[in-house]
């Protein structure tokens, strides 16, 4: 009897370790390559998974806040993807190094020409965007994924403080403080927006501690595993030998 307790609990044990280091639920999000620095300009991507397993992302659609809009967005040119961007007039027109802007983009869309994101995998869509507004903490976005086979996922739900995540919560992008060094809210140009030679660093030390914690959660769900079958193995081993004896 003891040695079944022993073997039940170590199966039970590699079970909660393998729920625990699987993958969480993919949406579409949105990060920074470096720093997204408020009154700065900034490179960013919209990482889209596919989440089907018999079709095809073949649309991405990214809709731009209206309470802050940007008057700057460049798209950066993706091998089997074309892109739209759309701009819409502002109700109350923008300033940006002395000039009044009139019109910003509302909407940037990816449209698959060849197979699109296929199962099992994701697509990051950059953008160059600024100069990013210094009167919020964030900036909430809609983006709405669309597949072969017609389906349409609409990630638009904002995130109610307090509660828990939505079934499909809206890309969100964390704005940092702005800094007195490379500041370029009102006085970089257009070029500075595609600069992204000081965020590299950055990004790369964001991959590494990414990759660190996914071999980390891979590590145990190995363990895990392991702890659970010598378990079992014991249980046999000794049921046999009462058995024998």
């Amino acid at each position: 009897m003891k040695a079944s307790r022993i073997a039940a609990a170590g199966a039970v044990a590699a079970s909660a370790v393998l729920a625990v280091s699987a993958p969480a639920f993919a949406h579409v999000s949105v990060q920074p390559e470096g720093v997204a620095a408020k009154g700065d300009y900034a490179v960013v991507d919209f990482k889209v998974p596919n989440e089907r397993d018999d079709a095809s992302t073949n649309k991405v659609e990214v809709n731009f806040p209206t309470d802050h809009p940007l008057a700057s967005v460049m798209p950066q040119p993706l091998d089997g993807w074309s892109v739209q961007v759309t701009k819409s007039k502002l109700a109350k027109p923008l300033t940006l190094h002395g000039e009044k802007i009139s019109e910003a983009v509302s909407k940037v869309t990816w449209t698959a020409t060849g197979k699109g994101i296929e199962p099992g995998f994701f697509q990051k869509f950059p953008l160059s965007v600024g100069a990013l507004p210094e009167d919020t903490d964030e900036l909430v976005f809609k983006a709405i994924q669309t597949y072969d086979n017609k389906e349409v996922v609409r990630w638009i739900e904002p995130q109610q403080e307090g509660q828990e995540e939505p079934e499909n919560p809206a890309p969100v992008l964390t704005l940092s403080e702005a800094s007195a060094e490379g500041h370029h809210g009102s006085s970089g140009t257009a070029k500075d927006a595609s600069d992204t030679s000081t965020a590299a660093p950055a990004a790369s030390t964001s991959a590494s501690s990414a990759d660190s914690s996914d071999t980390t959660a891979r590590v145990l769900g190995v363990v895990g595993i392991v702890v659970g079958a010598a378990g079992v193995a014991y249980g046999v081993l000794a049921g046999r030998r009462r058995t024998e004896a």
